[in-house]
């Protein structure tokens, strides 16, 4: 019976997590934030399937408001990839909720994708991004690997947030 108690408890937390909101962090300095990140790990999805290591995002602010994106990585032929997209500050009050887009027609953006920063390291040196389905996820820091110790604690974030760590692909450098 105990047992039995324990997996509902766990099922409950997990099924009450997803359904619950996604949530930010309360501010992001978007000076601090700007710079290179490598990407640690991520929920695989198609538009970086070519992407098989080294993988780094580095985003600039601009005058006018907006983010330039510059994501790197090596692809499946061993040759460098570079994709370059814009974001946005949705949230301006604690600057966590942005879009990016990577698609123009012409200067005109149709297509944006939620970036949403849920945990983040007090100095900066790693922060976990989402979006409120919890289809895509993504693990950066200004280095190429984390502590297990570091490892531990995002994950847990994960779980507070409604995701699966497991479903986290390590990303190779």
């Amino acid at each position: 019976m105990k047992t039995f108690l324990t997996i509902f408890m766990i099922l409950l937390t997990t099924t009450f997590a997803q359904k619950s909101e996604l949530k930010t962090v309360e501010f992001v300095d978007l000076n601090k934030y700007a710079g290179l990140w490598y990407e640690v790990a991520k929920i695989p999805n198609r538009f970086q399937k070519h992407c098989v290591k080294e993988t780094t995002a580095k985003y600039t602010l601009k005058e006018n408001g907006e983010i330039e994106v510059v994501n790197s990585c090596i692809d499946d032929k061993g040759k460098p990839d570079k994709t370059e997209g814009i974001a946005r500050v949705v949230d301006k009050k604690s600057n966590a909720k942005l879009e990016v887009s990577f698609f123009s027609i012409l200067g005109w953006r149709p297509i944006w994708g939620d970036y949403w920063i849920i945990g983040l390291d007090e100095n900066y040196q790693w922060a976990i991004v989402g979006t409120p389905s919890r289809k895509y996820g993504w693990i950066l820091a200004r280095t190429p690997k984390l502590s297990n110790d570091v490892m531990e604690k995002i994950n847990q974030i994960l779980v507070n947030q409604g995701y699966e760590p497991k479903k986290f692909m390590v990303s190779g450098y």
